[in-house]
């Protein structure tokens, strides 16, 4: 026992602690870590431990006297797990929530390395268990033979922990069995598995096709585990889509390592492999057990955007069944590349609409977009391109703006900037680009460079160290500068290594993210030379070098210093002599063109500058890119009718191909227009956005970097209309006729004929025996053109299946549904067969011509009509109905009455004698709707009375031919009309129109959609159309004004007309009485040719010329007669207006009047006498008269007269009867006189009044309303008022009679009626009627509502403060203002008093009140007389007294002052003065 070795409990507690040291220091990291961890333990404590049989085991201490603290990581458990060595240049807040992101991945890490811990330390822990128990001799020997066997296992124990010390443990990760490629069917489930070796414990990620794969996003479609180095990726329910490379990489601090697996599902489809947005077959999800079905309605379609604009675009979408809570997954793809939702996508998903928003478009967006519905079951897809065009530019031929701006290569402080160029550069070819950026946070954008770079690449520097930036481009020529591009997505100015370790999440589960430094970092440390530098970019404008850190460089940031030198000499320059650069990347500006340098880099710290790298080979500074070569050949093929597909050959001889610019222009134009604004790398473009029936040509250029190709040449010329295809499938094939060795077959024509007209079918057969199917074989290797066809050389009572495949020069279709089993025997009945061949013409929105051949089989007797019928496609077999009710015997029928964009399925049926037979196979449904561009016929007659039927048609196709018929029949006959077809136009000329040209005419256009058009020519048609060509044949001028006459100055008479058109050889004969005439002194006569009026001028007219007066007019072999007829009554009147004209330019040759003598009314009611007078002088005399009396200077009437700018004017102000009379005015001089009278008596009296009384009703006001204490007044002002002006006043539309209650009246311009006391009859409306004249104008207030409440409560208001007024307690008189009083007399005073109720009174005195005693006596009489009497009154009496009255209606007082004085004293004063 006392060899016995005793540890006490603190013993075994140090090693504890000493053992947790060890276990973490197996996550030290960096190369310094590791030559001090080996420094440590050579001046480690010892601790000796003793063992049972007294040997000692040492141990170095884990801590030694010069290690720093570490920070130990700890786990929920108070594990420790790690330690974490404090972050060098990184963002603590950036690394606080990553670790926080991935705590519960850091705890499930942490419990695997508990595992993996213990299994190395439980050895060593049995080891070291100690027990202290009493032993014999026996059990001494025993266990020293066990502490030697100890002694060897601790000495064991020690070698492992040096094996195991971190220096020598840790080593970059290794794949030690590596994924393994797999081929799966679809639908299937997939496991890759691998096994990583490494120390620390390697993290690993998954990618697919370089994208990470998040299975914590996708869990229903991956699954990831980890454990004990063994890692693997389950893929679930595998399709088309999870065909990939997919990457195991795997990190930890000494290095990482990747290793690659393909994934190929197949899918049990037969036929071409589809494509990754092929739909593929659904499949049954177990998990709601149903198999779900989605389509896509309300497709979006190509669209167009302009930049700047917000685009949506949608698509509804059924699933089936719906499930609950059951929602399918949404994706919206650009160019086959997934969307997320940003600023500029915005997407939305109802549960029945799936929309997608574009906000603000640029050209960025745009591409091919296609929607993806998955579902359980598989998925569902739709595409269509989304075309964005260019904003309008701001000033005219600057080019639009450059697109798709992204870094490269970003560092600490440079960034490389790319974009892509514009599609039009503008008038002139672009100079330049400007590059701008922006630090994110702000709005302020700084130029980078000072002239423009002609590459689209450009290196940016000085940046600032871990700011973020945006970057935008403008491109410039010659006529000014474009508005920028959108900006670039921000990209942070940092080391790719910190980026590198940012993007890849935290580097170890335990601590986040963590930068590994060294925790004593050497002092003083100059850095090494760095290595490869290269010469990354070379262009005329800039050269770019790039080199690698050197591996020497200390412990702190290195940064490096640029020279360069002339080649063929050893004078080495410094570039960037102010600032070293942080990034090992640099860009070189100012350097000669053609001229060789080299290069070399030096590295710097605060020790100091290192030596310089080996110098680069000589360098010529020049472009590097060239542009790319042209583009080949342009083949420009027909698509749709606003689209075609362009494919050329890819440019030979081109580096880093950014894609292709595709260019069209109008045949005859010189305008080429940019059919895509974001370049494409494929050879073959769909081109959308085209006018129908234009013509193009094309070209294209290729663009990289370095600009733009040369265009290719320039592709033949295309009509854009839809390409012709192969037609589709026949339909409806039936029996029409049997026998017993042939039976007749009928079909319906295919419903698209792909463009082109129908060339004929193909028939093929096979038997039927006991329900076994024979071989197809063809039963006919001519086309036929018709719709039916005669099976020949059959067997008796045999059945036979037939199809039939359609032919047009696009090639053969696919059969169609095979017919039911017909057996070939005779028919028996009467009746005839089902009619053939309908199809129908001139489809429009209301109309539609159907078209049919007769039956093959007639019955017993010859066909002798048809019925049509009709029914909406919609509709069950009980909505057919007739179109019409007799039978129609011919073969064709104009439906009419249908409503536009309805579809409509029509039958037919054919009669004999013996009966109606069976209807015909349906056509349809045909959509009532007139296409788009449809042309009708015209009818056209030309100058030479030709008349022709023209039919243009704009979708013309290879091939096509217009074919005319006449009452549906094609027109062989030439003799009744000429046909004449020039490209898309085609005349029918009549060679002589007759009675024998009535009927239906109508054209059709072959290989077209049924582009046809008729025209039914009538007897009464004919006959206008013929009279239409007598007038051509046979002109006349046609006159835009017969001749007229015209009255001018001095009576002169004007003659003219004036004709539409004529030439310049058109003559003119004047005649009068049949008698031509000349130009002389009775006649002037003028022909304006070019505006076509004709003239003849007479003096005067005379009684000789009474007559006719003719124009006879002739120009080439068009003629025309105008003329007017004077004579009788109508000459001799304008005879006398002619005197008339005359005399009145004689008497304007003196003093005469412009108007004459008239009134006006002025606003201020004034009425003024006024008349304007003209070429007078002043010696001219002008004279007024009233009543024949001379209105001499010094009358008060010779005051009212004013002259002005030839005006005269008498004011007679406002209007009196004494104002009536006969009011004249005369001018007089040597050259004349003239007078103007007016009568303002009777008549005139009566009208300047009734304009008096105009004015004044409308002057009125609006009728407002007043309250009084005695009522309510309405009221309205007039400018004046005169007795004679009538004014009513009405209450409900009721005139209102006058009462001592209700009154009404004028004061002064005031208007009003009074309504004293009013009530509630009184509300309503009340009208005042002003006489104005002719009717009366009215003025309307509603005295009801708000206006009657407020203006009776203000009545109520006034009334009792007219009673309180009135009742009100007030002195009225008996008191003197100031009474004197001799001392010792009695003063008496009486006031009298008023007031209802009676009102109290008091006296006061100097503000206060008296009360009655031996001095004073009050007294109050009769309600009325209040005294005071004073008695022997002295000199204390003195004072203001006051008689106070008051009662409920108020207060008042009556204020007098008393004086009183001794007599001595007055006297005394007496004598002084």
């Amino acid at each position: 026992m006392s060899a016995a070795l005793h540890l006490s409990q603190k013993q075994q507690h140090q090693q504890q602690e000493q053992q947790h040291h060890y276990e973490s220091s197996y996550y030290l990291s960096s190369r310094s870590s590791v030559s001090q961890q080996t420094h440590r333990s050579s001046h480690g404590l010892k601790v000796s431990v003793k063992t049972a049989k007294g040997q000692e085991v040492v141990k170095l201490s884990p801590l030694p006297k010069r290690a720093k603290r570490t920070y130990l990581a700890m786990d929920t458990d108070c594990e420790v797990i790690g330690y974490v060595v404090p972050v060098f240049r990184a963002n603590h807040e950036v690394v606080r929530g990553l670790m926080e992101a991935q705590d519960e991945e850091v705890r499930e890490e942490g419990v695997n390395y508990v595992a993996m811990r213990n299994l190395f330390v439980r050895e060593a822990r049995e080891a070291m268990e100690v027990r202290v128990e009493k032993r014999t001799r026996t059990t001494h020997v025993r266990e020293s033979a066990e502490r030697l066997a100890l002694g060897r296992t601790m000495d064991e124990w020690a070698e492992f922990r040096k094996k195991m010390n971190p220096d020598s443990l840790t080593h970059p990760p290794e794949f030690i069995v590596k994924p393994r490629g797999q081929t799966v069917w679809e639908g299937k489930t997939v496991k890759l598995h691998c096994t990583v070796a490494g120390w620390p414990k390697p993290r690993i990620a998954w990618y697919k096709n370089n994208v990470l794969i998040d299975a914590k996003a996708h869990p229903e479609k991956y699954t990831v585990e980890s454990n004990y180095n063994m890692h693997s990726l389950e893929i679930k329910n595998c399709d088309f889509f999870d065909t990939a490379q997919y990457y195991a990489s795997v990190l930890n601090v000494k290095g990482e390592a990747s290793s690659v697996a393909t994934i190929v599902v197949k899918r049990f489809q037969e036929g071409e492999e589809a494509g990754p947005l092929d739909p593929k077959p659904h499949g049954f999800c177990a998990e709601h057990g149903v198999t779900f079905e989605a389509t896509i309605i309300d497709k979006f379609e190509v669209a167009f955007g302009r930049e700047g604009e917000t685009l949506s675009l949608g698509c509804t979408v059924i699933v089936y069944p719906t499930v609950k809570k059951y929602q399918p997954d949404v994706v919206w793809y650009r160019n086959s590349v997934a969307l997320k939702p940003s600023k500029w996508v915005h997407t939305h998903w109802s549960g029945e609409r799936a929309t997608l928003t574009l906000v603000h478009l640029n050209k960025e967006d745009e591409g091919l977009y296609t929607l993806r519905i998955n579902t359980k079951s598989g998925f569902e897809t739709y595409s269509a391109y989304v075309f964005v065009r260019d904003a309008d530019v701001e000033v005219e031929g600057v080019p639009v703006a450059p697109l798709d701006v992204r870094c490269h290569d970003a560092n600490k402080d440079y960034v490389v900037v790319t974009w892509k160029q514009p599609a039009m550069e503008g008038s002139s070819s672009i100079l330049g680009y400007y590059i701008d950026r922006c630090e994110v946070g702000t709005h302020h954008w700084a130029q980078c460079n000072d002239a423009p770079v002609k590459y689209a690449r450009f290196p940016v520097t000085g940046l600032v160290e871990g700011r973020s930036y945006v970057f935008r481009v403008r491109a410039l020529n010659r006529a000014g500068v474009s508005r920028p591009s959108r900006g670039s997505e921000p990209v942070v100015a940092m080391d790719p290594s910190d980026r590198a370790r940012l993007r890849a999440g935290p580097s170890a589960p335990w601590t986040g993210m963590i930068k590994f430094t060294e925790e004593d970092p050497t002092v003083g440390v100059v850095p090494g030379e760095p290595s490869e530098v290269v010469v990354t970019e070379a262009t005329k404008s800039y050269v770019v070098l790039g080199w690698k850190p050197p591996i020497q460089r200390g412990h702190e940031g290195v940064m490096y210093y640029i020279e360069k030198c002339i080649a063929g000499t050893d004078n080495w320059q410094r570039v960037n002599t102010g600032m070293p650069v942080k990034s090992p990347r640099f860009a070189l500006f100012d350097l000669a063109e053609g001229k060789a340098y080299s290069f070399r880099v030096r590295c710097c710290n605060s020790a100091g500058v290192g030596e310089p790298c080996a110098p680069t080979g000589d360098i010529t500074v020049g472009d590097k890119l060239d542009l790319p070569s042209a583009p080949g050949s342009i083949v420009v093929t027909r698509n749709t009718d606003t689209s075609v597909v362009a494919s050329w050959g890819a440019s030979k001889e081109v580096v880093h191909l950014v894609g292709y610019y595709i260019e069209c222009c109008v045949v005859g134009s010189d305008v080429w227009m940019p059919c895509n604004n974001k370049p494409v790398k494929q050879t073959r473009f769909v081109c959308h956005g085209l006018s129908t029936g234009v013509n193009y040509v094309f070209k294209v250029k290729a663009v990289n970097a370095a600009g733009y190709s040369q265009s290719s040449p320039d592709s033949d010329a295309v009509v854009v209309k839809a390409a012709i295809a192969v037609s589709e499938k026949p339909a409806g094939v039936t029996l029409l006729e049997a026998a017993k060795d042939y039976m007749m077959l009928g079909w319906t024509e295919p419903a698209n004929n792909g463009g082109a007209d129908i060339r004929g079918y193909f028939v093929d057969y096979r038997t039927v025996k006991g329900g076994v199917f024979g071989k197809w074989h063809e039963m006919n290797h001519k086309a036929v053109t018709t719709n039916s066809f005669k099976a020949e050389n059959l067997k008796e009572n045999v059945f036979y299946e037939f199809q039939v495949r359609s032919m047009n020069m696009a090639g053969v279709s696919k059969p169609s549904l095979p017919s039911a089993a017909l057996e070939c025997k005779e028919w028996t009945i009467t009746v005839p067969g089902a009619p053939l061949g309908l199809h129908v013409l001139e489809v429009r929105d209301t109309s539609v011509v159907v078209l049919w051949e007769p039956p093959t089989f007639a019955g017993r007797t010859p066909v002798n009509g048809y019925y049509l019928d009709i029914k909406e496609a919609s509709a069950g077999e009980e909505g057919w109905k007739a179109v019409h009710e007799k039978a129609n015997k011919l073969k064709y029928m104009k439906v009419t009455g249908l409503n536009a964009g309805a579809s409509y399925v029509f039958r037919l049926r054919a009669q004999n004698l013996a009966g109606v037979g069976k209807p015909s196979a349906a056509l349809g449904p045909v959509l009532a709707q007139t296409r788009p561009g449809t042309h009708e016929i015209i009818v056209d007659v030309d100058d030479d009375g030709v008349i022709s039927m023209i039919f243009e048609c704009s979708e013309m196709a290879a091939g096509s031919e217009f074919v005319w018929s006449k009452n549906y029949q094609t027109i062989t006959d030439t003799s009744r009309l000429t046909i004449v077809t020039e490209k898309g136009k085609s005349r029918a000329i009549f060679n002589d129109p007759s009675l024998e040209d009535l009927g239906t005419f109508s054209c059709v256009v072959t290989n077209t959609d049924g582009i046809s058009s008729s025209y039914t020519l009538t007897e009464e048609g004919l006959k206008r159309l013929l009279d239409i060509s007598y007038d051509h044949k046979f002109p006349v001028i046609p006159f835009k004004n017969e001749m007229a006459m015209d009255l001018l100055e001095k009576g002169r008479v004007r003659f003219w007309t004036q004709v539409e058109k004529c030439t310049s050889a058109c003559q003119v004969d004047y005649v009068f009485n049949d008698v031509i005439v000349t130009q002389g002194k009775k006649y002037t006569m003028n022909f304006d040719q070019n505006t076509g009026i004709i003239e003849m001028f007479m003096d005067s007219l005379e009684v000789t010329d009474e007559g006719t007066f003719t124009f006879n007019l002739v120009d080439g072999k068009a003629k025309g007669t105008t003329s007017l007829v004077l004579i009788g009554e109508e000459f001799r009147e304008l005879q006398k207006k002619s005197e008339f004209e005359r005399a009145e330019w004689v008497r304007k040759q003196g003093p005469h009047f412009v108007e004459y003598l008239d009134f006006t009314v002025t606003q201020e009611c004034n009425v003024l006498l006024k008349c304007k007078i003209g070429n007078v002088k002043p010696e001219t005399e002008i004279n007024w008269y009233k009543d024949s009396l001379d209105c001499e200077e010094d009358d008060e009437d010779a005051k009212k007269i004013e002259r002005q700018d030839g005006v005269l004017t008498f004011n007679i102000g406002k209007i009196s009867k004494k104002d009536a009379g006969a009011y004249e005015v005369q001018l007089r001089d040597e050259r004349g006189k003239d007078r103007s009278t007016f009568n303002l008596t009777d008549a005139g009296y009566q009208a300047v009044m009734n304009e008096l009384f105009r004015v004044i009703a409308n002057s009125s006001t609006d009728i407002k309303v007043l309250s009084t204490e005695h009522g309510i007044m309405l009221y309205s002002f007039v400018t004046y008022y005169t007795e004679e002006q009538r004014v009513g006043w009405l209450h409900k539309d009721a005139k209102i009679a006058a009462s001592e209650r209700v009154k009404a009246g004028v004061t002064g311009e005031q208007l009003w009626l009074k309504i004293n006391e009013p009530t509630e009859k009184d509300k309503g409306k009340y009208t005042m009627d002003i006489f104005d004249g002719k009717d009366g104008v009215k003025r309307v207030f509603d005295l009801s509502g708000q206006a009657w409440e407020e203006a009776f409560e203000e009545f109520q208001r006034l009334k009792a403060a007219a009673i309180a007024e009135r009742n009100r307690a007030r002195v009225i008189g008996g008191l003197p203002d100031v009474v004197a009083i001799q001392e010792g007399k009695s003063l008496n005073l009486t006031g009298n008093v008023w007031g209802e109720p009676v009102p109290e009174v008091t006296w006061i005195k100097n503000d206060r009140q008296l009360v009655a005693d031996d001095h004073y006596a009050l007294k109050f009489e009769h309600g009325k007389f209040a005294s005071i009497t004073i008695a022997a009154v002295t000199t204390a009496d003195s004072g203001k007294y006051a008689l106070l009255v008051k009662n409920k209606y108020g207060t008042e007082a009556g204020e007098f002052t008393v004086s009183v004085y001794i007599p001595e004293d007055e006297e005394s004063k007496e004598k002084k003065e």
